[in-house]
């Protein structure tokens, strides 16, 4: 019987991927956005409607929901708290609910930015205490509960928290990552002082790798079946290639064979922007444990190959 995976933000950076990664080990995959929606295979559902959740999951009738659809950039989440808690908060809350009385796994993705990120504490085991420093970090946290709420005893609610996250984009604005390429050709401007963080330590982190690790939880936990019930709820992926935006732009620059002059780095915590931690790097260990693949693909090597059609 043909496995059937709903993913909810289809249209984003990572959603895109998990679509093309499910169809690729051969599940039927759906997925919703609103804006971008494209149907039949990206519905358009309001996440602020529950009748509307329900009936999208009733039409398509999917054995696993992976819940990427949230607002994930910490300075947009100050400037919107309230549609950022709707989004990340009590639209996870929708889903979970109506993943339960259909007895759907969910699996929802949280970031590496629920843990304080103070020096020395990394790297976070799953079951580490969260002290999330930013609004983003909050509603992602509080959207892990409401998740775990919602599916409490079942087996049914998974949560896998991932770092910044690159890849294939439509814009270089989608990722954290992808658009400091634009910084560093900014940098080659006349007189051009791009400033850039060299202090928060980051663990980019691929999303055709993330994609890959939801397929094989998914696999792994409707296998498991009633067993489910006993296994961890909380799970972490990440590279382990530590870089920070400066290093990254030092990548960047050197791919591109271009000098970085006309950037400065900037040692010190970031300012005048959402408070970001220093150091968030998380454990793979829970993953691990369940015998699913964690390796990550090298930073460079991927852009390497992406840059062929940037170079100007």
């Amino acid at each position: 019987m043909t496995k059937t995976a709903f993913v909810t933000g289809a249209t984003g950076l990572l959603g895109r991927q998990v679509i093309r990664a499910f169809d690729r080990t051969g599940w039927t995959t759906v997925g919703s956005g609103f804006s971008r929606a494209n149907p039949p295979t990206i519905l358009k559902v309001d996440l602020e409607d529950q009748s509307a959740i329900e009936a999208a999951l009733d039409e398509t009738k999917p054995q696993v929901i992976v819940h990427c659809a949230a607002n994930r950039f910490p300075d947009k989440c100050d400037a919107d708290p309230d549609g950022t808690r709707a989004l990340n908060i009590a639209a996870a809350r929708r889903v979970a609910q109506a993943a339960r009385s259909r007895s759907i796994l969910i699996i929802y993705i949280s970031t590496d930015y629920v843990f304080a990120g103070k020096p020395g504490e990394a790297p976070y085991e799953a079951d580490a205490a969260p002290k999330p420093t930013n609004l983003y970090g909050q509603t992602k946290l509080a959207g892990e509960k409401a998740v775990l709420e919602e599916c409490e005893n079942t087996g049914l609610g998974i949560v896998l928290r991932v770092p910044v996250l690159y890849g294939h984009a439509e814009t270089s604005a989608e990722s954290a990552v992808n658009v400091l390429a634009d910084a560093v050709w900014k940098a080659q401007e006349k007189d051009a002082q791009v400033s850039m963080d060299d202090w928060s330590l980051r663990y980019p982190t691929n999303t055709e790798d993330v994609a890959r690790v939801l397929v094989d939880i998914a696999a792994h936990y409707l296998l498991a079946d009633e067993a489910r019930v006993a296994m961890p709820k909380v799970l972490q992926f990440s590279s382990e290639q530590r870089f920070t935006k400066f290093q990254m732009c030092e990548a960047f620059a050197e791919i591109l064979g271009l000098p970085l002059k006309g950037m400065v780095a900037q040692s010190g915590a970031p300012a005048g922007s959402a408070p970001r931690p220093y150091d968030t790097h998380l454990s793979t260990k829970a993953l691990r444990d369940l015998g699913i693949d964690v390796r990550t693909m090298k930073f460079e090597d991927w852009w390497k190959r992406e840059m062929k059609a940037f170079k100007r």
